[in-house]
């Protein structure tokens, strides 16, 4: 579970990305979800669009996503969720540990 301040901080980091996901009128299929897995372990933090042409509800896809994925939704905006894993690869790591820090 994230706090006020790493949710803050992790905003303020997502601000200037470009979404990687984007799901469209397939849906949230199991390729997407491994798109999402990946990245989050590549990155840590994601953006994730929900394209118009799809049914899909955010608050929906950031709830299986967690479920799923075991990752964080930082914020939801219009189309766009943001989201956060721990990499599973130390030299990933970018975000994770000032994100613990901000915990101390």
């Amino acid at each position: 579970m994230l706090t006020s301040k790493q949710r803050a901080f992790l905003k303020s980091q997502a601000h200037s990305m470009k979404p990687i996901v984007q799901i469209g009128k397939n849906g949230l299929n199991d390729q997407i979800k491994t798109s999402v897995r990946n990245a989050l372990d590549a990155r840590e933090l994601i953006k994730v669009t929900l394209l118009q042409n799809t049914d899909e509800d955010i608050h929906e896809v950031a709830e299986i996503l967690e479920d799923e994925i075991g990752c964080d939704t930082v914020l939801k905006i219009g189309r766009i969720i943001i989201l956060y894993k721990e990499s599973s690869k130390k030299q990933n790591r970018k975000i994770s540990p000032k994100v613990k820090d901000l915990n101390k």
